[in-house]
């Protein structure tokens, strides 16, 4: 099977060359945005063309949510209308697709997990031009299998979890939201899941929902981060209306997962256990910004 993998770069990206790197059965082609830049739609059939992949795993986006906000051309064209392109590629060549979508696509009212078929209303541009990519993606390639997640962080690139372990040295007090509620994503674990799909005996398409299990606040989180690193630092609960951004957040975006483990019979790891696997020592040479 030759694959194509978008946002090579990225923390998915990252994760899935680890992963992918020593299979013999898979012929894997990592494209970052240089290799496919995905601003520049007019040429993206041609390239992917020149490998002919079997299957597209598109987790190259449009990621920065608040500069999203002034950039609103920049991001639909990456996130919508690339990936419109990528979907049509698939249609016209006869490739499977599995493309990663986000939890902001949803508003934030909910006051129970979101399952798949919840309705959708984005409250930034981000959330947007996400739900717009999806909905090409579903038009041209009703086949691909769109897989939603939240809260992403790794070893490698810049995260949450990376960004709390700098301040939490630098710093002996830091405030955190504690009023936006979800539940993060380990994107080894989110790789994982993905190569299991690949290696599954039947291509189920539609939309699925994953991040690890358990339902948390951002305030959770750091200080979960903390004590598991033994860092000397306060951590302080702040509602979002002490820390304004330029794009909004849904307060409540927490993904029901029973779609995804029953349909793949997959096992979603807590993110307790998630971390600990990111923050254990084996790991800490990987941070870096690749």
């Amino acid at each position: 099977m030759r694959i194509v993998i978008t946002g090579a770069s990225g923390q998915l990206g990252s994760e899935l060359r680890d992963l992918l790197l020593d299979d013999q059965d898979k012929e894997c082609y990592f494209l970052d945005r240089k290799q496919l830049p995905l601003d520049q739609i007019q040429i993206i059939q041609d390239i992917l063309g020149m490998y002919q992949p079997d299957l597209i795993i598109h987790a190259g986006a449009y990621t920065a949510v608040d500069k999203a906000e002034e950039d609103q051309n920049t991001a639909n064209v990456v996130n919508h209308l690339a990936s419109e392109e990528i979907a049509l590629y698939c249609r016209l060549n006869g490739a499977k697709l599995i493309a990663i979508s986000t939890d902001y696509v949803f508003n934030g009212a909910s006051a129970t997990a979101l399952k798949e078929d919840a309705p959708t209303a984005p409250i930034n541009v981000y959330g947007q031009t996400k739900l717009a990519g999806e909905g090409a993606i579903q038009k041209w390639c009703p086949e691909a299998i769109i897989i939603r997640t939240s809260w992403v962080y790794s070893a490698y690139g810049k995260n949450f979890v990376k960004t709390m372990c700098r301040l939490m040295t630098e710093r002996n007090e830091i405030n955190v939201i504690d009023d936006q509620i979800g539940s993060p994503t380990y994107a080894r674990d989110l790789a994982q899941i993905i190569l299991k799909i690949l290696n599954s005996s039947e291509w189920k398409a539609g939309i699925y929902h994953y991040s690890n299990d358990g339902e948390i606040s951002w305030y959770d989180f750091a200080v979960a981060i903390r004590d598991f690193r033994s860092f000397d630092c306060q951590v302080n609960p702040i509602p979002t209306s002490m820390y304004p951004t330029p794009a909004s957040r849904p307060k409540y975006s927490l993904l029901d997962k029973s779609k995804i483990k029953r349909t793949f019979e997959v096992e979603v790891p807590n993110w307790k256990i998630s971390l600990a696997n990111m923050l254990t020592e084996e790991f800490k040479d990987k941070y870096k910004e690749r």
